[in-house]
């Protein structure tokens, strides 16, 4: 009877999370200036970025020689959408099935900017996961500073670094234009408002055509700790 008392004790024992080198929340922009080729281009660019081998290397050298990783399109308040749940990457094999899911689901995400909205959904992703990160680190990504309903982002923002999260920020500063960007110093704006935490930075893509080799510079300073050299703030 003790034993089985024992038994039923251990059962009930909580599973102990999964130790990994970094949680990481991809926040990708869904929002009405996203057309459904720009959403497509997006998760490409995620994708390729996730199998390269940069990207594998920082990955295996890294404090566990894994992470746990989340893609999520976010738009109006309430409309955050997870399109590749949280899955472990470790290997070459582990990494090519994260990039496989990401054509699957459809466009879930739409409206006007909420980034404040987006920043706490994360928050809520990285304490409610069943892994436990050396580090925990949102990267949103987007291509304008405006946040129209939810949270504000300085009240959103605070609270995500309060929990000991980093906000890392991608601005887009041209979309598929021959145009001038709309916001020729969002990068400038990203640095100032939406970023935070420990060794918080930006790393910026020119246009959609530098959206995957930015997202790649971007992942191997996140996996690996580093910051880039010259855009970084520590809020």
């Amino acid at each position: 009877m003790r034993i089985l008392t024992a038994f039923l004790a251990c059962l009930a024992l909580p599973v102990p999370a999964e130790e990994v080198s970094v949680e990481l929340v991809l926040l990708a922009d869904a929002s009405g200036s996203i057309s459904p080729e720009e959403i497509r281009f997006q998760r490409q660019g995620y994708a390729e970025a996730m199998t390269h081998p940069q990207v594998l290397e920082a990955i295996r050298t890294s404090a566990y020689g894994r992470i746990a990783v989340t893609y999520v399109e976010w738009a109006s308040a309430g409309e955050e959408d997870v399109v590749v749940p949280w899955s472990v990457i470790h290997d070459e094999a582990s990494a090519a099935a994260f990039a496989e899911a990401f054509p699957l689901p459809p466009r879930r995400a739409f409206g006007r900017n909420a980034i404040g909205s987006a920043l706490l959904f994360g928050k809520d992703l990285i304490e409610t996961n069943a892994h436990e990160g050396w580090r925990k680190v949102i990267d949103i990504s987007g291509d304008s500073p405006n946040s129209y309903n939810g949270p504000t982002i300085e009240a959103a923002r605070a609270e995500v670094v309060a929990a000991g999260i980093t906000i890392n920020g991608l601005p887009i500063l041209c979309r598929f234009c021959d145009t001038p960007t709309r916001y020729p110093d969002l990068g400038a704006i990203y640095e100032e408002r939406i970023i935070g935490g420990m060794g918080a930075f930006v790393v910026t893509a020119e246009s959609d055509t530098d959206l995957a080799d930015a997202i790649r510079r971007k992942l191997v300073l996140e996996i690996s700790g580093q910051m880039p050299g010259e855009t970084f703030a520590a809020r």
